[in-house]
């Protein structure tokens, strides 16, 4: 059990955050159970059921809300996390919008629910969203088409990202589920893709690789949403380094433990050079400081799983980080003041826009490192 390594200091702040946590979020979850959340403004959690209910990160409130029934068994959290995966029932009304980012959106949430609660509505969500996202695999290319064309003149045909390590998952679910290897083939052939084509010898990564659409091949490099194409956003690292933990978990294919552990060690790195507090990108300039504290919630998560998943004085080394990424933000970007709906401040949407602001996803995998460390065994992903 991870939190029996933990130092008592450690462990008074693994407890003392959790209940910061339960006393502010079992409010908000009913102050904000009519909405899929993104942000907050002048403190107040913004609402995307009807801006635009296919957002990426419309998932990550009702996931946050499974996480904390989870820990507390409290039932106002079940009840807005139900509302939650209703209210995200008017995506199947579009559905030839969809993206890659069904894992984010349903298998935190509808996935969840079922492996908690047997709910047959839940199950059949989430195996929708795990076809989709398969039917988005290229057999030339042999990858996941990121996203659809926006009209802003780029053609993502070709695109892959690397926060799609993040959505595989669900296809590893799928086949279990079904008893059916073809999505578990797919995650991992998208998953080699990435560790060939994504993932950097000295483990920093790409944001945006465009493919050969007919045959294997990188066409081009793009920076995506960090500094530059030759950079590392942090964020693009922090996906990377849970994404291939993750994989490694759904199939033991020691080739992802092996690439998790050297993005982390390179995140490790870059991230102890800044007291524990990531940058927007590691390689940005040194003027204007950016931050960006999504990223290390993601890799805090990423870290204890890694722990778990090595040995001796590697797992010691995993875990420390993780503990200090937390320390750290919590210290220096958590607002716990009821007054505002958000908690962990900091985060950034890419280094050209949304800069220091707090984004529900932020929450939601602070949270789920923290319960993590309380020693709550169940795995979202």
């Amino acid at each position: 059990m991870i939190e029996t390594l933990l130092t008592e200091q450690e462990k008074v702040f693994v407890e003392e955050t959790w209940n910061k946590l339960d006393k502010k979020l079992s409010k908000t979850a009913v102050k904000s159970r009519e909405k899929l959340p993104y942000t907050s403004q002048g403190g107040v959690h913004d609402n995307w059921t009807d801006k635009d209910v296919l957002w990426w990160t419309n998932g990550f409130w009702g996931g946050l809300m499974w996480l904390m029934y989870i820990g507390t068994k409290k039932d106002c959290y079940k009840k807005t996390a139900n509302r939650s995966e209703i209210l995200l029932d008017a995506a199947f009304q579009n559905m030839q919008d969809w993206h890659h980012d069904v894992g984010f959106m349903w298998h935190i949430l509808s996935g969840v629910n079922y492996r908690l609660t047997g709910d047959m509505d839940s199950k059949n969500r989430n195996l929708i969203a795990a076809m989709s996202l398969s039917s988005r695999y290229n057999v030339d290319g042999n990858y996941i088409r990121c996203w659809n064309n926006w009209g802003d003149g780029d053609d993502h045909t070709g695109w892959s990202i690397i926060d799609c390590m993040m959505n595989v998952p669900i296809l590893y679910w799928a086949s279990r589920e079904l008893g059916d290897a073809r999505f578990k083939r797919i995650a991992m052939r998208h998953a080699d893709m990435t560790l060939r084509d994504h993932v950097r010898a000295d483990g920093s990564v790409n944001h945006i690789v465009v493919h050969e659409t007919e045959k294997e091949g990188v066409v081009q490099v793009r920076k995506g949403q960090g500094y530059a194409e030759n950079s590392c956003w942090s964020r693009g690292a922090s996906w990377a380094l849970y994404g291939f933990t993750l994989s490694y978990i759904h199939t033991g294919e020691k080739r992802y433990l092996d690439t998790a552990v050297k993005v982390a060690n390179y995140f490790i790195a870059e991230t102890e050079k800044t007291a524990w507090l990531p940058r927007l990108d590691f390689r940005q300039p040194p003027e204007p400081v950016r931050y960006d504290s999504t990223a290390g919630a993601i890799a805090a998560c990423g870290l204890i799983e890694l722990a778990k998943n090595t040995s001796g004085e590697e797992r010691l080394r995993y875990l420390s980080a993780a503990v200090n990424l937390l320390k750290a933000m919590e210290k220096a970007w958590c607002n716990w003041s009821e007054e505002e709906d958000s908690i962990l401040q900091m985060g950034s949407e890419s280094y050209e826009k949304g800069v220091h602001m707090p984004i529900i996803y932020g929450d939601y995998f602070f949270t789920e490192a923290i319960l993590k460390l309380k020693g709550e065994e169940f795995l979202p992903w």
